[in-house]
């Protein structure tokens, strides 16, 4: 099975564009103001025009109220909830969800797919303690199951030189880039873009 590309922590028009060219099947929208590539709704909608038919706009919120996050789904496709989100408060969403968990010391994940049952898919990222995500660490792949019940979304400190390597090894549905594939906070390189894509379609399938 191919493994999906998400871009995320999008800011520019031209860094859509280039994602889009590269190859890209959905891109992250960061919409918690604690980001510094944080949009605001505003923000978000000139955006989400740009982005063509057949490539998933994500929208990333973080333990954020369902005022707000109504206020966004008109431009989304999908929510993805990267905070400490209950089950019961993800349920409440408005749009098709995403559960990102972050990979701290102990956790069950067998456990968290059948409590966020309803999630399309986990998105695994490493843990900082204090830290939602975006810390450019990588985790211990191999902590990952096998038989996990859920498709896994790979995070955490991937760049075109490891995403192979990690595609290799997790066998995700996806893999999901911010930083990896800057050329500084919030602005897309787009040669490493390319390059990201073409390791990932780079495995040979198996």
């Amino acid at each position: 099975m191919r493994t999906r590309v998400k871009i995320c922590g999008l800011t520019r028009e031209e860094d859509i564009d280039a994602a889009v060219a590269a190859g890209a099947d959905a891109l992250g929208f960061v919409l918690w103001p604690g980001s510094a590539r944080a949009l605001d709704p505003g923000h978000l909608a000139r955006l989400a025009a740009r982005v063509p038919a057949f490539v998933t706009r994500v929208g990333l919120f973080v333990d954020q109220d369902d005022e707000f996050i109504r206020r966004c789904t008109p431009y989304l496709d999908l929510i993805q909830f990267h905070g400490d989100e209950s089950p019961e408060a993800c349920r409440r969403a408005p749009l098709a969800w995403v559960k990102a968990l972050r990979m701290r010391e102990g956790i069950d994940l067998h456990a968290a797919a059948e409590a966020y049952r309803e999630a399309r898919a986990l998105l695994l990222d490493a843990y900082r303690p204090g830290v939602p995500g975006g810390t450019g660490e990588v985790f211990d792949w191999s902590r990952i199951p096998a038989n996990l019940a859920k498709p896994v979304i790979l995070a955490g400190g991937l760049t075109p030189d490891n995403v192979g390597e990690a595609v290799r090894r997790v066998r995700p549905f996806a893999v999901d880039v911010s930083g990896g594939v800057e050329a500084a906070r919030g602005i897309k390189d787009p040669a490493k873009l390319h390059a990201f894509t073409e390791h990932v379609n780079l495995i040979p399938e198996s």
